[in-house]
C-alpha cells in the first residue's frame, strides 16, 4: 500500500471514530426535547449566546421546561437546565465529573497563571484555603472605612455637578459605577487608588476598557469556546500574536490592545505591592488600604501556612483579587498576551459589581415609591447614629436595603449561565421529571463523557415553579415575609439566599460578601442625598446579555445607563 493510501485510510478511520462518537452521544440523549439546529457548524450556539438571547431563554423554559437538549457545535448535543437537583449534582455533589471546560482551565492557565480559575481538583481547595479570611466576615468589618470613603468621594463628585448646574441633571450613571467599583477592588483589593472621583475628567482609563471587554468579548465567544482550544498549542505566543495582526478582525485587534494595557497596569500595581513587602511592615502600613487590603491578606497567610498548604510564589501571584466574577476573561486572551506576563493581570473585577448597582438605580428610577421607603430606611437609621457612616453590622439590619439587594440580583443576575463539560459518562438526576420524546416520564438523564452542560442562572432565580406566578416581577417586598414553601424545599445549591447568581459548590464565588458589602454601602450613600428618576432615552435603554450584562442606547455597541439625578434636600 503506498503512502497515498495509507494517508486516504488513516484520514477515514479518523472520521469514522468521529463520526462514531458523535452519533453515540447524539443516540444518548436523543429522547430530550428540545429546538431545532438552525446550523450544523453553530447549532443553537449563538441563540444561546448573544447579547439579545433574553427571548431565546424565555423561550426554552417556557416550552421545554427545566432540562433542555440542545444542538451544539459540530452536530453535538448540549444539556441546558435549571432543574434544582440537577444543578446540585453539576456543582456540588458531583462537580469532580463536571468540570469546567478544557479550553476554559487551559486558557485561564496561560492568562491568569496558577490560580483559582484555571486550577482543579486538590490545588483548587487548598488556594481557597488559603483565600477564605481574606473574605471572612471578620475582614469585611476592617473594610467598612475604606468603602465608605470611596462612597463619599462619588457623593461628593456628583453633589459638586449638581450645585453647578441644573437642579437636575442626566448623568451617564454606568461610568460613575464602573469608577466607583474600581477604586473599591483598587483599594480593598489591591491596596492602590485609580480613581480620585473628582469629574468626568478624572476616570481612569481601567474603567472605559473594562466596560468595553465584555461587549467586545461576546461577539467572539463561539470561536472563544470552540474553535480556539483546538488551535492554541500552534507556535509560540508571539507568532500568535503576528498572526492575530494579519487577520482583518477589528474585535481580535481590539480585544489584543485591551489586555496588553491591563497587563501594563497589572504589573505596575504588582510590583508597588511587592517592593512595600520588600521593605517591612512600616511600608506596607503607609500603602493605601494600610495593608489591610486582600492581597496582603492573602500574602500574610500564606507566610503563616504549613509548608503542606503553602503556595508558591507564582500561585500567590496568580490570586489577583478577581473576587466577585463567574466568568472571566476566559481563553481568548491566551493567543494575544504572552502566558508569562499574566501572572500579574488585574482583571476587571467591578464590572459584575457595577452592573448591579447600575441596574438596582434604573429600578428605583422606575420605582419611586419603592426608592422613597428605602431613603426612609436610611435616613431614620442615620438619625440613631447621629449621622455616622454605618458599621458592617448596622448594614445588615436594614431590611429593606437588604431586600432591594436581593430583588436586583435574583431577577437581573449580571451573569446569567455558567459551563460545565462531563469528565465521564455519567447520570443527572431531575427533581422535576420530564416527558421524553418518545411520551415516557424521564427521572435523570444520562450524560454521556465529554457533554456540555449549561446552568441557567437566569431562569432558576426565575422559576415559577419555585419562585410563584410573580417570579418575573421586581418585588423587594417577597424577601420580608417567609418565601414560598417550593422554594425552600426545592434546596436551590447555591450561596447565597436561594440564588444561583453566585453559583455553589467548591467553585462558587468566594467573594459574594465582598460583592454584596460593595452594594449596600454605594446604594446606602447615593440613596440618602439623591433623587433617581428616568431620563428622556429610558425607553431606549436595552441591558444587553454579554458575559456580564449591560445597558446601551438603541443599536449603539458602547454601553452607558443615562438617568436624571437631584439633591433630595
Amino acid at each position: 500500500m503506498n503512502s497515498f493510501n495509507i494517508q486516504l485510510a488513516l484520514a477515514a478511520l479518523v472520521l469514522i471514530t468521529f463520526w462514531c462518537f458523535l452519533h453515540r452521544k447524539s443516540r444518548v440523549l436523543n429522547n430530550i426535547s428540545g429546538p431545532p439546529s438552525p446550523s450544523w457548524f453553530k447549532g443553537n450556539y449563538e441563540q444561546v449566546f448573544n447579547p439579545n438571547a433574553w427571548g431565546f431563554h424565555e423561550f426554552l423554559a417556557k416550552t421545554y421546561g427545566s432540562m433542555t437538549r440542545l444542538h451544539g457545535p459540530y452536530g453535538t448535543n448540549t444539556l441546558y437546565t435549571f432543574d434544582p437537583k440537577a444543578m446540585q449534582t453539576v456543582l456540588v455533589k458531583d462537580q469532580n465529573v463536571f468540570e469546567e471546560e478544557d479550553g476554559f482551565i487551559k486558557g485561564n492557565l496561560l492568562i491568569f497563571g496558577e490560580g483559582l480559575f484555571s486550577t482543579l481538583g486538590h490545588r483548587h481547595r487548598k488556594q481557597r484555603k488559603i483565600l477564605n479570611p481574606a473574605f471572612s466576615a471578620a475582614h469585611m468589618r476592617e473594610m467598612i472605612p475604606v468603602f465608605f470613603e470611596v462612597a463619599h468621594k462619588l457623593e461628593s463628585a456628583l453633589k459638586n455637578k449638581l450645585q453647578h448646574g441644573p437642579a437636575t441633571q442626566e448623568v451617564e450613571i454606568l461610568s460613575w459605577m464602573g469608577r466607583t467599583a474600581l477604586e473599591l477592588i483598587g483599594q480593598a483589593g489591591l491596596g492602590y487608588s485609580f480613581d480620585p472621583l473628582t469629574d468626568e475628567d478624572s476616570a481612569h482609563p481601567y474603567s472605559q476598557i473594562s466596560k468595553e471587554l465584555f461587549p467586545t468579548l461576546i461577539r467572539l465567544q463561539f470561536w472563544q469556546f470552540n474553535i480556539l482550544p483546538y488551535v492554541s498549542w500552534i507556535g509560540t505566543a508571539g507568532f500568535r500574536r503576528r498572526i492575530i495582526k494579519m487577520l482583518p478582525w477589528k474585535d481580535l485587534h481590539h480585544m489584543q490592545d485591551m489586555i496588553a494595557y491591563m497587563y501594563g497596569v497589572a504589573e505596575e500595581i504588582y510590583k508597588i505591592k511587592l517592593h512595600a513587602f520588600e521593605a517591612g511592615d512600616e511600608a506596607v502600613a503607609l500603602q493605601i488600604g494600610r495593608g489591610n487590603d486582600l492581597i496582603s491578606v492573602l500574602m500574610k497567610e500564606n507566610m503563616k501556612a504549613s509548608e503542606e498548604d503553602r503556595l508558591g510564589d507564582v500561585e500567590v501571584i496568580a490570586q489577583v483579587p478577581d473576587i466577585h466574577l463567574i466568568y472571566l476573561l476566559h481563553y481568548l486572551c491566551l493567543i494575544v498576551v504572552h502566558p508569562q506576563q499574566m501572572n500579574t493581570l488585574i482583571f476587571a473585577a467591578m464590572d459584575t459589581t457595577s452592573s448591579a448597582m447600575a441596574r438596582t438605580l434604573h429600578l428605583l428610577s422606575q420605582h419611586p415609591e419603592a426608592q422613597e421607603r428605602l431613603r426612609q430606611e436610611i435616613i431614620e437609621a442615620k438619625h440613631l447614629k447621629d449621622g455616622h457612616d454605618f458599621s458592617y453590622e448596622d448594614l445588615s439590619t436594614l431590611p429593606y436595603l437588604d431586600a432591594v439587594c436581593r430583588e436586583t440580583l435574583r431577577l437581573y443576575t449580571p451573569v446569567t449561565t455558567v459551563t460545565r463539560s462531563t469528565r465521564r459518562d455519567t447520570m443527572i438526576p431531575l427533581l422535576k421529571p420530564i416527558i421524553g420524546l418518545d411520551g415516557t416520564e424521564i427521572h435523570e438523564v444520562a450524560a454521556p463523557n465529554d457533554t456540555r452542560v449549561i446552568v441557567s442562572i437566569y431562569n432558576s432565580n426565575r422559576n415559577p415553579d419555585l419562585w410563584g406566578e410573580d417570579a418575573n416581577e421586581w418585588k423587594p417586598e417577597r424577601w420580608l415575609s417567609p418565601l414560598p414553601k417550593a422554594l425552600v424545599e426545592a434546596h436551590i445549591p447555591g450561596v447565597y439566599s436561594h440564588l444561583m447568581t453566585f453559583l455553589g459548590g467548591g467553585r462558587s464565588c468566594i467573594g459574594f460578601k465582598f460583592s454584596q458589602l460593595e452594594m449596600k454601602v454605594v446604594i446606602s450613600i447615593l440613596v440618602e442625598k439623591f433623587r433617581f428618576s428616568r431620563s428622556s432615552k429610558d425607553s431606549e435603554i436595552l441591558w444587553q446579555m454579554n458575559t456580564i450584562t449591560a445597558p446601551i442606547i438603541g443599536k449603539a455597541n458602547h454601553p452607558q445607563l443615562p438617568m436624571n439625578i437631584s439633591l433630595v434636600n
